[in-house]
């Protein structure tokens, strides 16, 4: 299936020009993905605090692209709008691009894929041909619009575990809240079984990780792919959540805005 679907889409490259706003300010810039772009848990005891989101937010703590925009002077002011959705996996980006092509967003940010690998056990994760068939789907739902699209890494999962796992507080939100315990489980384990779990659900979301760079380079030169830089940033437990030891908190949400906006469009251009 998947051979069958980068054939077309690298045709739809071909035949539709580049970006209709390149060199141009965005407009209206729209944030999808999951709970680390909806800031989950960012100013609150389990919600959504999309001011704090490090794509589209407004607080100043956190210094966001839509914030940077407009320091840079681009036409976007009030137009930041947040689509991202928390516990959503690659399945509902099209979904949320539909919604973005709908508000005629022309500069449009992706996290997504934590959730799919961040799932009750190893098995549940979602297959990466799948994962890459949804990534497709959202991106042929945005390419024809000429939208600017930023796709951020997913961030080491992994290295939650080796930051947190000496810390019983994040331990037991871990074990209470059930959260992402196809890498979390026995977090003190150093049984063969446990290494080796651990090693897959990494490999997994490296695995996720090359197939948005692979769909971002087939959109064509209005995609922008951070080069792992998510992925690769070595975040404290500092910067996580203290009601879930899992989400990125205001300092969290503040890193990736300066790390994913310096790999970015707009870093030393006027866009």
């Amino acid at each position: 299936m998947l051979k069958k679907i980068a054939p077309v889409l690298a045709a739809s490259v071909l035949l539709v020009p580049a970006a209709a706003h390149a060199g141009t300010s965005p407009t209206v810039m729209a944030a999808l993905g999951d709970s680390i772009s909806a800031g989950f848990n960012a100013c609150g005891w389990y919600v959504a605090c999309r001011s704090r989101s490090w794509s589209s937010g407004d607080n100043t703590k956190v210094d966001s692209h839509y914030l940077r925009l407009l320091a840079s002077e681009h036409a976007i002011k009030g137009h930041n709008l947040n689509f991202a959705v928390p516990g959503s996996t690659s399945a509902a980006l099209a979904g949320q691009a539909r919604q973005a092509v709908r508000e005629k967003a022309d500069y449009v940010t992706v996290l997504i894929g934590a959730q799919d690998a961040c799932v009750g056990s190893e098995k549940e994760m979602t297959p990466v041909p799948v994962f890459r068939e949804h990534i497709e789907e959202a991106f042929s739902v945005l390419r024809p619009t000429g939208a600017r699209v930023f796709v951020a890494s997913i961030p080491d999962i992994e290295r939650l575990w080796r930051i947190g796992k000496g810390n019983g507080w994040a331990r037991t939100f871990w074990a209470v809240g059930h959260i992402c315990q196809a890498m979390l489980a026995n977090p003190r384990s150093t049984a063969k079984k446990d290494v080796a779990r651990r090693d897959r659900v990494r490999e997994r979301v490296m695995d996720y990780n090359e197939q948005l760079r692979e769909a971002c380079a087939l959109y064509g030169p209005a995609c922008r792919y951070d080069g792992g830089a998510v992925f690769s940033y070595p975040f404290t437990l500092k910067q996580v959540s203290g009601w879930d030891y899992f989400h990125p908190n205001a300092d969290g949400q503040r890193a990736l805005a300066k790390v994913t906006y310096d790999a970015g469009f707009f870093r030393d251009t006027d866009a």
